[in-house]
């Protein structure tokens, strides 16, 4: 079973997409990394569920 996933990511300041990495061990969490093109704090807020990425959600930090 893997626990980390990588998912799609779309910069809410500059619109750019990129990759993140989710502990899908986790459940439920919140985390903080900055834009990779715009290198700005975006809030994730992450919801996993018998190990399955059932919300990803992007706001400004």
């Amino acid at each position: 079973m893997n626990l980390e996933e990588d998912v799609e990511v779309v910069c809410p300041y500059c619109g750019a997409i990129f990759t993140a990495f989710v502990d899908t061990s986790a459940g439920g969490y919140a985390a903080i990394e900055d834009c990779q093109v715009c290198c700005r704090p975006i809030e994730l807020i992450i919801g996993c569920h018998a190990g399955v990425i059932d919300q990803v959600e992007a706001t400004r930090a």
